[in-house]
């Protein structure tokens, strides 16, 4: 029979602790095990595991949106190992893992790159029965292909349930349903749709189409990354009637020479300010009037808001263009460093991440965590669309938001139970990424 000890942490919190197993003492060996050995409390304990575990350092690799220095600073607070956190764009971070597996630990990425990683064995799989504590926790959106009340979630485009599961630690093919392996962790995701700035517009929004509408000539403005331009370009385009996709996540070459076409023709009649590839740029196009309706993240919204210039996220009648991002593991960690991946992943699920990134409006795989981080009305706001009953700020203590203020398109549920589309992987993605370059030098 296992024997169980108290310990304590570093936050003089009282943990009870099984007495094998290195993976059950990651975040308290660094402090404890020498005390805990020299009084005979821990029978067998790899003590050589537990003096190394300050030295264990874990990369985490992903988009700027995610992979923050702060979350990663109260990671190395709370378990006692350090984690480094580096940012690239999509292209630099799947050139990376590609060529250069061995330079990163924890990958950070959208779920349509797992059809890039799995094939190629570039990630560990992860057992969800043994290793993973809140897996029956996460919002079946995920886990399911779901929504809590069995509707399936759209599958245009990659939904990440689709990529979710593998049959096996080696596999390099996704299994066809549930399994206890999982390809990675979900994290951060939201619901995309279009800025709006309501003081010179005037008058509601509620049609992608807008976003082609020669009212609005040459101030509306398009994100340049090619899979998720011409998704939101896609969503314009199907609204105002021009092409019935059959999948917009996954054109024919047809369909996506038409889009382009389309695509040129309003570039060539003056249609579009600019197409902007970061997030500093969509806020200062809208912050300064330069563009009026835009394809916009839901944080550049906040952030122009925040400078005291309206701007409102559209709930429009087609739906949103949803994304979502996960974490796993690299194939090369093993031991210790394997050990204290798992400890980081179950750490990211406990809620201090979900917290943060909730105040700059992103989504957590478990709401019910990410709650423990975030007061009564943060809460009310972010997730459950109340009125704030007081300012509603960012991590950092910015206000974003006014008393009384109600987030754009309403709670978690009505926002994210309206996908009409996710960002994508097509089958033919090199055609599509020649054609969009040909569109953006037009």
């Amino acid at each position: 029979m296992l024997k169980k000890v108290k310990v304590k942490t570093a936050g003089q919190r009282t943990k009870t602790q099984t007495s094998t197993g290195r993976r059950r003492f990651l975040k308290t060996a660094a402090v404890t095990a020498g005390a805990a050995a020299a009084t005979g409390l821990i029978d067998g304990f790899p003590l050589v595991w537990s003096q190394n575990i300050k030295d264990v350092k874990l990369v985490h690799v992903g988009g700027s949106y995610s992979a923050i220095k702060d979350i990663a600073d109260q990671a190395t607070k709370d378990l006692g190992f350090k984690v480094e956190m580096q940012t690239a764009d999509h292209s630099a971070l799947l050139n990376r893992l590609v060529t250069q597996p061995q330079t990163i630990d924890i990958a950070d990425i959208e779920y349509f790159f797992q059809h890039h990683l799995i094939k190629r064995g570039t990630l560990q799989p992860m057992d969800v029965e043994k290793k993973i504590k809140l897996w029956d926790k996460v919002v079946p959106i995920f886990t399911k292909g779901t929504y809590p009340d069995g509707r399936k979630v759209s599958s245009q485009g990659v939904l990440p349930y689709e990529v979710q599961y593998v049959n096996g630690p080696g596999a390099k093919e996704f299994a066809k349903g549930p399994t206890k392996w999982i390809t990675g962790i979900p994290t951060v995701y939201n619901a995309d749709t279009l800025g709006i700035r309501p003081d010179l517009v005037k008058r509601k929004i509620e049609s992608w189409s807008e976003l082609l509408n020669p009212e609005w000539k040459g101030k509306t403005s398009i994100v340049s990354v090619p899979g998720i331009g011409i998704m939101d370009a896609a969503m314009a385009i199907e609204a105002r009637g021009d092409i019935k996709y059959g999948d917009k996540g996954n054109m024919t070459k047809a369909e996506i020479d038409k889009t382009i076409d389309i695509l040129k023709a309003a570039k060539k009649a003056g249609q579009f300010r600019a197409m902007w590839a970061t997030f500093d740029e969509s806020v200062n196009l809208m912050a300064s009037g330069e563009t009026v309706v835009q394809s916009m993240w839901s944080p550049a919204v906040t952030a122009v808001r925040s400078r005291g210039i309206p701007c409102y996220y559209a709930p429009l009648k087609e739906g949103y263009r949803a994304w979502g991002s996960c974490i796993a593991p690299m194939a090369h960690l093993k031991g210790l460093q394997l050990d204290a991946a798992y400890e980081y992943v179950n750490w990211y699920m406990s809620g201090w991440q979900a917290g943060f990134i909730a105040k700059q409006g992103y989504y957590s795989s478990i709401p019910e965590t990410a709650k423990k981080f975030m007061t009564e009305d943060e809460y009310g706001y972010w997730y459950e669309g109340k009125p704030a009953k007081g300012e509603i700020k960012d991590p950092y203590g910015n206000v974003m938001e006014k008393a009384g203020s109600v987030r754009d398109g309403g709670s978690f549920w009505d926002r994210m139970g309206k996908v009409a589309c996710w960002n994508t992987l097509m089958d033919e993605n090199q055609y599509m990424v020649k054609k969009w370059n040909e569109f953006l030098a037009s």
